[in-house]
């Protein structure tokens, strides 16, 4: 079967048994990512295999759907493309570097339990994946296409999300690679206007299948994913302890907090 045949067929798999082996590829993954770190001691590499298994859901679940050929083939591409790009960008970031600071110190804390928690702490990351791809279920198994309106609304949100992230990365690569801003605090582009930019545009790009999810009887399970990622990047593994390294990190952090937006971009204050 090639790649048009399977966007051009009707339910490859029950959607019930095509979620459950999607959930089981990620579990899967994260397990082979954790024996890879109880030999390197190094779990860097769980954030992009991360992101790249939660596109590959999106694709994997558009390819078994019975929506329209064409909203399941959009449902793939975008979803596949945020996951492709966010991976690749984070495993780029992380090649060959020391294990991430979050890593390090669950694994001090933990001490002779460090492989035991962190098995069980990525496979914590399954499940948020299985409430995230949830959307995917919506658009992939709904039987008409979204209204004109709402698909143009979310090809724009997808752009400017993807677009943004991106920018945002590419600014703070930039900014670390100077060895003048070593210790310092990022203020370039968009760093100016959100002390995290990527971290707002990666919460919008869940919009996008809330909004590919319009008209549907199910629309509302939309909504779950952006939820679930504001709760996570706002209240669990994002701000809260990129922050608390960064303020122990960088002197001059607590007038970055008063001074600029956490999340959502806007002018700094005096």
């Amino acid at each position: 079967m090639n790649i048009e045949d399977l966007f051009t067929s009707r339910s490859l798999l029950p959607v019930g048994a095509a979620y459950a082996v999607g959930i089981a590829s990620v579990a899967l993954a994260l397990a082979v990512v954790w024996l890879f770190q109880r030999r390197s001691h190094n779990a860097n590499l769980v954030d992009p295999v991360w992101s790249w298994s939660l596109g590959w859901l999106g694709v994997f679940l558009a390819a078994c759907g019975s929506a329209p050929p064409v909203l399941r083939l959009m449902l793939a591409c975008l979803a596949g493309l945020w996951g492709f790009r966010l991976g690749t960008h984070l495993f780029l970031r992380n090649h060959g570097k020391p294990e991430d600071g979050r890593y390090a110190r669950f694994r001090r804390d933990w001490g002779a339990k460090a492989d035991r928690n962190l098995f069980w702490f990525f496979q914590v990351q399954t499940g948020f994946s299985a409430l995230l791809s949830l959307p995917f279920l919506v658009v992939a198994w709904r039987d008409d296409l979204p209204p004109a309106w709402a698909i143009g609304a979310a090809f724009a949100v997808w752009v400017v999300a993807v677009a943004g992230e991106a920018l945002s990365d590419q600014q703070l690569a930039r900014f670390r690679r100077e060895p003048a801003n070593r210790g310092k605090v990022n203020r370039t582009g968009l760093w100016r206007y959100s002390r995290h930019p990527n971290y707002f545009f990666e919460c919008l790009h869940w919009f996008t299948y809330l909004l590919l999810a319009v008209g549907s009887g199910w629309w509302w399970v939309g909504l779950i994913a952006p939820v679930v990622m504001a709760f996570l990047l706002l209240r669990l593994s994002g701000i809260p302890i990129t922050e608390a390294h960064m303020a122990h990190d960088r002197p001059d952090y607590a007038e970055y907090i008063r001074t600029t937006s956490a999340f959502v971009p806007w002018f700094p204050r005096a």
